[in-house]
């Protein structure tokens, strides 16, 4: 590349396109990130709030661990660690042999560990706040402990969590940068391939800062979308003038 070119030539016209094509890569690890993380949260933070010992103690000492640890101690235990001890030739010979050499799939199982453990216990924390009064009424309809889990209990908690949810899922994205230490190709790992092979250290860490902004102003933008549509029932109704408030009502009064 031509090193005569301004800072902003050279970072719109070379640096840009490149980096441009590591967001396939960072969404696809956030996306299975956030859907496996939540999914396996679930079953931990239910066994967070259980009475019973054997299950509690477990689910605390799993989001201790992921909560405790830096994530990219977990990203190199599951990178180096368990890949290390797989045998070379079953790993040669496998089915899954496409699975175990892609750091992209490390990169993913990794992701999703470290979020269903904040997850979790952000979701146990929802649990323990809805409202007494709800699960009472559930009672009084007749409805079993699993019933009023799945119908009041768990909904009610996801709703209370949303704001929660948000900000994790932000920082999630954000923290997939980290898959460059593995050589996973996302947007980090090309802005330093880039800083490598030209020696120019601004242009490609001020591209990379550009996409993740955009991509966190969309993000954001839809998760709070998501966010209005399952609080519907706490938006203020309209004003006197007509026009609809969009400020949201608080669970114990007005906003």
């Amino acid at each position: 590349m031509d090193q005569r070119l301004g800072f902003f030539e050279y970072l719109f016209t070379y640096v840009m396109p490149i980096l441009v094509g590591g967001i396939p890569m960072t969404l696809a690890v956030t996306g299975i990130a956030f859907i496996c993380g939540n999914l396996l949260a679930l079953p931990i933070a239910v066994a967070r709030v259980s009475p019973n010992l054997l299950l509690r103690g477990p689910a605390y000492g799993y989001i201790l661990f992921m909560r405790g640890t830096p994530l990219l101690v977990q990203l190199y235990l599951i990178y180096y660690g368990f890949k290390s001890e797989l045998p070379i030739e079953w790993v040669r010979d496998s089915w899954a042999k496409p699975i175990l050499r892609n750091a992209y799939w490390y990169a993913a199982l990794a992701f999703s560990l470290n979020t269903a453990g904040y997850t979790a216990e952000i979701l146990r924390g929802a649990i323990q706040a809805v409202p007494h009064g709800e699960i009472e009424a559930g009672k009084a309809f007749g409805m079993s402990p699993r019933q009023i889990f799945w119908r009041i209990t768990l909904p009610r908690a996801i709703r209370i969590c949303l704001p929660t949810m948000t900000g994790e899922t932000i920082l999630l994205l954000k923290a997939t940068s980290l898959c460059a230490f593995i050589a996973v190709s996302d947007v980090m790992q090309k802005a330093n391939y880039i800083r490598a092979q030209e020696l120019r250290v601004y242009e490609p860490l001020l591209g990379a800062a550009i996409i993740y902004v955009c991509l966190v102003f969309v993000l954001t933008r839809i998760l709070n979308f998501v966010e209005r549509h399952l609080n519907k029932d706490r938006l203020q109704p309209p004003s006197s003038s007509g026009k609809p408030d969009a400020v949201m009502v608080r669970a114990g009064g007005p906003a």
